[in-house]
């Protein structure tokens, strides 16, 4: 549990930058799956860390302004009606259809853009709420760890580990 917002950012920025390795992989390197990455293209680990970075930007945005998450709430509800495997799924197909160039982008700003709007959002609201703190936990800093062997997987096939 953390008590400062800071160390929360500084935990979260150490356990994204090895993942900023996946900026440095040509087109090529991007696109083609890996076995031991689940099948997953670097593009598509990039894509499923997005998503869930994106999800939680959302969550940030709504306490910057109040109390609640309405995204939250509805993306909790879609993940118990219709299982992650199928949310997961269909956030994997929209990143294909997605230029690299836009999946690029994206990659590039959100994870920062999620630390700012964090800095913005009451404490009281994120770290000071034990859900609200266990939820940007998760969908951050534990999900990254999540992957940690996808991402070695996709830079060892890559030749970059």
């Amino acid at each position: 549990m953390y008590t400062d917002a800071l160390s929360f950012l500084e935990d979260e920025r150490d356990a994204w930058r090895p993942y900023e390795a996946l900026s440095q992989l040509t087109d090529e390197e991007l696109e083609r799956p890996v076995a031991d990455a689940h099948g997953w293209s670097g593009r598509d680990l990039m894509g499923h860390l997005l998503t869930w970075q994106l999800f939680s930007l959302d969550v940030a945005k709504e306490l910057a302004l109040g109390d609640a998450s309405a995204s939250r709430t509805q993306a909790d509800a879609d993940w118990d009606e219709r299982g992650g495997d199928t949310v997961n799924a269909e956030a994997e197909a929209a990143w294909r259809t997605r230029s690299i160039d836009d999946v690029r982008q994206e990659f590039a700003q959100v994870a920062g853009q999620l630390r700012g709007y964090l800095t913005v959002v009451p404490e009281t609201r994120w770290l000071k709420n034990a859900d609200q703190q266990r939820f940007f936990y998760e969908e951050t800093i534990e999900h990254y760890d999540d992957h940690k062997a996808d991402l070695a997987a996709v830079l060892a096939a890559a030749g970059r580990a």
